[in-house]
């Protein structure tokens, strides 16, 4: 493993806990880590193509990392999301970065 790589957990919509390597070094985010793996049907997460404008991506983070701040557009999406709960978050819209090493999330259910 490279030192640029961090492993995150992620429970996908079955409950299943994957545990997998996501590269820093690449500017992905959890929504294209989530489809990199396969974790979630196709045309069932990332719709918008990361642009916050679906909450296809919605997750609930479970472990206690400090995230980025909400943007304007995240924040509404979450708004009007279904199954959005006070840990919930966009996952196109969290950047995997050495910080979020050991992160915990579940993918929302499909709306």
């Amino acid at each position: 493993m490279s030192q640029v790589d961090i492993t995150i957990k992620i429970t996908d919509r079955e409950g299943i806990v994957h545990e997998v390597q996501a590269p820093t070094d690449m500017a992905m985010n959890l929504m294209e880590i989530v489809r990199s793996y396969e974790l979630a049907p196709e045309g069932t997460i990332g719709i918008c193509g990361g642009m916050a404008m679906c909450a296809s991506c919605q997750c609930y983070v479970k472990s206690d990392h400090i995230l980025p701040e909400m943007s304007v557009d995240e924040d509404m999406m979450l708004a009007e999301a279904f199954h959005v709960e006070d840990n919930s978050r966009l996952g196109c819209q969290i950047q995997m970065t050495p910080e979020m090493d050991g992160l915990e999330v579940e993918l929302a259910p499909e709306s």
